[in-house]
């Protein structure tokens, strides 16, 4: 748990005494509302954040590929008997 009973007990009976009990609801209102907004920002920020990661290791992936694939384009021009060979003896 986060917080125990004892702190948000003083914690509610500090707001109380600083802020009084008429403006309590209405500050414990602004509240949720401004911690409802920052959290659908920050879960908005979390999915841009996962969709860019997700493309870039898609660019990673794909670069690794045709990099590979290159070496073997390489290798087969360096060495056409080596593939030649290996088909016909299956």
């Amino acid at each position: 748990m986060l917080f125990s009973l004892q702190t948000l007990i003083l914690v509610g009976v500090v707001a109380l005494v600083v802020v009084g009990p008429k403006k309590l609801p209405d500050l414990a209102k602004t509240l949720g509302k401004g911690f409802s907004e920052f959290k659908k920002a920050t879960e908005g920020i979390t999915d841009e954040l996962k969709e860019t990661l997700k493309e870039d290791k898609k660019q990673d992936d794909d670069s690794l590929k045709d990099s590979l694939l290159l070496k073997k384009t390489v290798e087969e021009e360096t060495n056409p008997n080596s593939t030649n060979n290996k088909e016909s003896k299956k």
